[in-house]
């Protein structure tokens, strides 16, 4: 997909509606049990597709996030247009410069710089920190969802932690939260030591909401 020019996008119900024209186009899809479920990043732009597309019956987010720039923001003071303007400048070396700082410290921050330029297409850091801006549903996006959803949270998730609870928080919604802790093996970033685990709580929980 990268080599056809397509990069990752925050407006997901945009790429989820063609797949459900084509999958609602089938005659052995009940759209009655259309059911979306995003993971990791997918957490918040599976919530962001089901906001926006009625044609989804039922979202799972493993784990949930209300906003991708949570770690970014405060950088900027909490102001979301002046962190925009910022990273968006055509030219900022003191942040340019701290940014290679902490990539040649952290291996985390490396790898996310270097994969999010790519996946992005914006090819720098700080062009990658731009748009995790957009990947969020705060702003009453959240409370736009109207399908049954079940929020996953790992209890030692080290990369969103308090993001589902607070994805939780703003859904109107009929919503179900799902915490899995280290006693199970599944206390990590979407449960990765209990994948069984979590999958079958959570076709349980699809079970019921959408009936077997």
């Amino acid at each position: 997909m990268h080599a056809q020019g397509l990069v990752l996008r925050p407006d997901w119900e945009h790429v989820v509606g063609p797949v459900l024209d084509h999958a609602l186009a089938r005659p052995d899809v009940d759209a009655r049990r259309v059911a979306l479920l995003g993971n990791s990043l997918g957490g918040v732009l599976a919530p962001r597709a089901a906001a926006f597309e009625p044609r989804i019956r039922a979202l799972v987010a493993v784990d949930g996030i209300y906003d991708m720039a949570a770690k970014t923001l405060p950088l900027f003071g909490g102001q979301r247009e002046v962190a925009r303007r910022l990273l968006t400048a055509p030219e900022a070396p003191e942040i340019d410069r701290a940014l290679a700082q902490l990539a040649a410290r952290d291996t985390q921050a490396r790898w996310a710089f270097a994969h999010g330029a790519w996946v992005t297409g914006k090819g720098t850091a700080r062009g990658y920190l731009s748009t995790l801006l957009d990947y969020n549903v705060a702003d009453g996006v959240a409370e736009k969802i109207r399908c049954p959803t079940l929020v996953c949270a790992g209890s030692d998730d080290i990369f969103f932690q308090g993001q589902p609870e607070q994805l939780f928080a703003h859904l109107g919604c009929e919503k179900t939260f799902l915490s899995l802790d280290h006693t199970l093996g599944a206390g990590a970033h979407c449960h990765a030591g209990a994948q069984r685990l979590a999958m079958a709580r959570i076709g349980d929980w699809l079970d019921a909401t959408l009936g077997a």
